[in-house]
């Protein structure tokens, strides 16, 4: 086993790694940029190293300073998290050389799998299910014409390589196809370093399915079932559970099967997620992460596994020791998780970073909250706007989202605009709660629109109140605190020095000051 481990990350996913591996024995190095010299990451690393000031990639993607550092401090493993440096070749390359393990999937299973185009390829070999659609990528427009021709628009342009909903973009028809193929193509190379892009059939409102499936260096290959994340924004997911309520155990196996086939046939090693897209009642491969996913949580719950317990383990050259048929008589119940994101869902997700001036966080019974955020933390404006995951467990899927309901209204960052307020709409949504999903599913049950309806309806409520808690304290000072007792959803603080009542970062108050400022 690993004497120290360097976390080649920040954040939640930091303090995830960081925590498994302090319950393992073994020693931990954090990396932190200027933005995140007051991370919670760093106090909880047995050592932390300062990467310098600067966007990404001269800190968390800087593959040399960071192999630098854990080379000079004696660190045998290097565990990437998600996103930066964790599905770059040339890093991996690097690391191996240097003696170094890098847990996750070797360089060849990364070539065979990481880039969307060699992973279809592979598979289509296999004779395995893949979208309709190109398995080479695409340079010339008569090209794309061609197989837009052949599978029927409208048509969605994908980056080779990377992910994270990135360089995708759908053509509804021929004349968008040229634009479409311009902006995918930019976007991949802004953000991956390869503008390299390829065409598919769009299938109708599909569903996003994907197998977890977890790989030793001795041959053995497993599935941890499956999650839908069919909720999502700009091709980004919001919302993921397990198990999905559209797969039977026929239909998990064979998913299973499929994906641990096409990981057993790349040499895969550690943990990776196969994407499937479900349509009409059939699934198709997509792609592959080769890294682990920002919602493995879910399956965590479900399963009652530790995954980056199994990364260490298998990279480290232990055996899994366990059989598929072992995994299947674990499953229990079901999980959802939501990303609380600093966003503001009533201006099409604006990112809304700043300072959380109040934090309360949600607990009890089956609620898991994976998050590095903390009372007076000033989120960065360089990195992901994601703040914290929430995790809800239950016996059954009704339960579980009754339980993330319950754990939503207990989420309170202050002042901070996040999109919480967006889930709760999810949550009590009916063809949510029925399970009818499908990557379409924010726009087809217009869940911006109702989210702005519940706020007007809300503000509206607020104004009542303050305008009649302002007309107790010209009354009697004690008539504020008593009224807002006993008609407000939250509570409202009594007034101080014969001022208004207030509460921070509440719409109630918020309400209270306008009408005041108003009157005066």
């Amino acid at each position: 086993m690993f004497d120290k481990i360097l976390v080649a990350n920040r954040g939640e996913i930091a303090l995830r790694v960081i925590r498994t591996a302090r319950e393992m024995g073994i020693r931990t190095a954090a990396v932190y940029s200027e933005a995140d010299a007051k991370s919670s990451h760093i106090r909880l690393a047995d050592e932390a190293y300062y990467l310098g000031d600067g966007p990404s990639r001269d800190t968390y993607l800087n593959a040399g300073k960071i192999l630098d550092i854990a080379t000079e401090n004696g660190a045998d493993a290097i565990h990437p998290g998600y996103g930066f440096l964790s599905e770059k070749q040339h890093f991996v390359e690097k690391v191996s050389a240097a003696g170094i393990k890098f847990i996750g999937p070797p360089v060849s299973a990364m070539q065979a799998m990481g880039n969307k185009i060699a992973a279809k390829k592979s598979v289509h070999k296999l004779g395995l299910p893949v979208t309709p659609g190109a398995i080479d990528l695409i340079t010339d427009p008569k090209q794309a014409e061609e197989i837009a021709r052949e599978v029927g628009y409208p048509v969605i342009i994908k980056a080779a390589g990377g992910g994270g909903g990135m360089g995708i973009v759908v053509a509804q028809t021929k004349d968008d196809l040229l634009k479409a193929m311009k902006a995918a193509s930019a976007v991949a190379e802004a953000s991956f370093g390869d503008g390299s892009v390829f065409v598919e059939k769009f299938l109708d409102k599909p569903r996003h399915i994907e197998i977890q499936v977890l790989a030793d260096e001795h041959g053995n290959v497993v599935h941890y079932g499956e999650r839908e994340c069919s909720i999502q924004r700009r091709f980004q997911k919001l919302v993921e559970e397990s198990p999905s309520p559209v797969v039977t155990p026929e239909i998990r196996a064979e998913m299973g099967r499929v994906a641990t086939r096409a990981a057993q046939h790349a040499g895969y090693q550690n943990a990776g997620t196969v994407e499937m897209m479900w349509s009409e009642g059939k699934f198709y491969f997509n792609e592959m992460n080769v890294r682990l996913q920002v919602e493995h949580p879910v399956t965590e719950m479900v399963y009652r596994v530790d995954l980056v317990r199994e990364q260490i383990r298998v990279a480290a050259g232990e055996k899994l020791g366990y059989t598929q048929d072992d995994i299947d008589r674990r499953l229990h119940g079901s999980a959802v998780e939501v990303r609380i994101n600093a966003e503001d869902p009533y201006r099409d997700f604006l990112p809304t970073p700043g300072r959380i001036d109040r934090l309360h966080l949600p607990g009890g019974p089956g609620v898991r909250v994976d998050t590095h955020i903390y009372d007076g933390y000033e989120i960065p404006t360089l990195y992901d706007s994601m703040i914290a995951k929430v995790i809800a467990w239950s016996g059954t899927r009704p339960l579980a989202i009754a339980r993330m309901t319950r754990a939503l209204k207990e989420f309170d960052v202050g002042s901070l605009v996040t999109t919480v307020p967006f889930h709760k709409v999810v949550m009590k949504n009916e063809a949510f709660q029925l399970g009818e999903l499908s990557t379409g599913f924010v726009k087809d049950q217009k869940i911006l629109e109702r989210l702005i309806e519940e706020d007007q309806f809300y503000e509206a409520r607020a104004q009542e109140v303050a305008v009649a808690i302002l007309a107790a304290l010209e009354e009697q000072p004690g008539g504020a605190a008593e009224y807002a007792r006993r008609h407000a959803p939250v509570v409202v603080d009594a007034p101080q020095d014969g001022g208004a009542a207030t509460r921070t970062g509440s719409r109630w108050a918020q309400a209270a000051r306008l009408e005041s400022l108003r009157r005066r």
